[in-house]
């Protein structure tokens, strides 16, 4: 299932002359149906959101979307809307999220934090996209699992989504998996790091090096303390940093020679040198860097990230088969292993760094 084109058949277009009048207005109009129903959703996922610590709106967006993609297809009217929420929202959210990360705030947590967080991410993100077909999940599924899991979660699938050329049951089926074990992990890190006799700033490491969700993060270090809070979000961040320069590599790989005559051939838009939006997010991260951007913009960056990411991912998610994500064991599979890699690597660096 995909998501829903105006002129899918001819009873699905609207009468001549009801949407009359310069091209630009139509364009707009046409937007405005799928937009409001966008727009209640996210409502709706922001309230829970703040109803149930540790679940961020984008997770409840990407859920409403799939339940309503998989009841009914919602009639091709809110077809321009969705589509636009799904890339245009979504492009805006990858963006606005390099608002957050601050170069000086994260280079501050040392070297070894950094090496930590570095080498967990890339482990995990190479081993996850090695052996997700050699267990019989998808490339294009392993590696947004990959992405998901090793660096941000839902932002991060919904961004590698964008030049991995998968369809939507890949990002659900992905997300899924990040809300899964991100959510166990609001359980289970806490009691291992207290078995393991981890001091609050280890937990605050631990967490931000391998839980998937910034949400989940935060939701850790707050019940932890304050301290640990900090240092859990500023760890997260250093992951989010790391965004960028994962989804170009994967574009530049994703366009080797062989790749592109085959993509040529079938007509498919081959994926760009560098996405804008991963400009668009490095940009971000140097006015941030640079400390020129207000304070009262820095402290509405995660409001306005949160809606936006909502927003596509609910967009995303009408275009699901839930039937289809049902039959997902072994991407679930995939998601518990990488999750647990990245909790090995990111554990032991810790107890090696004291």
């Amino acid at each position: 299932m995909s998501l829903f084109p105006l002129s899918a058949s001819p009873r699905h277009r609207p009468p001549a002359g009801l949407l009359a009048g310069p091209p630009q207005v139509v364009a707009v109009l046409r937007l405005l149906p799928g937009l409001a129903l966008t727009a209640c959703a996210v409502a709706v996922a922001q309230w829970a959101g703040r109803a149930l610590p540790g679940v961020s709106p984008a997770v409840v967006a990407v859920v409403l979307g799939v339940t309503l993609g998989s009841l009914t297809t919602p009639p091709a009217v809110f077809g321009a809307g969705l589509r636009f929420a799904s890339r245009r929202l979504l492009r805006l959210a990858i963006v606005v999220l390099g608002l957050q990360v601050a170069l000086p705030e994260v280079l501050a947590l040392g070297w070894r934090p950094l090496a930590l967080v570095a080498v967990s991410t890339v482990c995990t993100f190479a081993l996850t996209r090695w052996i997700g077909p050699r267990m019989g999940v998808s490339p294009r599924r392993s590696l947004l699992i990959a992405t998901g899991v090793s660096v941000c979660g839902a932002a991060a699938v919904a961004a590698m989504h964008e030049v991995a050329d998968g369809d939507d049951d890949d990002v659900a089926g992905a997300v899924g998996v990040v809300v899964l074990y991100g959510s166990a992990a609001l359980v289970v890190l806490p009691v291992v790091a207290r078995l393991a006799g981890l001091s609050p700033y280890g937990l605050g490491l631990w967490a931000g090096a391998s839980v998937h969700e910034v949400a989940q993060v935060a939701a850790i270090g707050a019940t932890a303390g304050g301290g640990v809070l900090a240092c859990a979000v500023m760890v997260k961040l250093a992951r989010v940093a790391l965004l960028a320069p994962l989804v170009a590599f994967t574009s530049l790989t994703l366009r080797r020679p062989a790749c592109d005559r085959s993509r040529d051939r079938s007509g498919v838009r081959r994926p760009p040198l560098v996405p804008l939006f991963v400009l668009g997010f490095l940009a971000a991260v140097a006015v941030r860097s640079l400390g020129v951007v207000p304070g009262g913009v820095v402290e509405i960056v995660p409001q306005v990230t949160a809606l936006s990411l909502a927003a596509a991912l609910f967009a995303l998610g009408t275009g699901v088969d839930l039937r289809t994500l049902a039959r997902g064991g072994r991407s679930l599979a995939l998601g518990g292993l990488a999750t647990a890699v990245i909790g090995a690597i990111s554990l032991i660096g810790v107890l090696a760094i004291g």
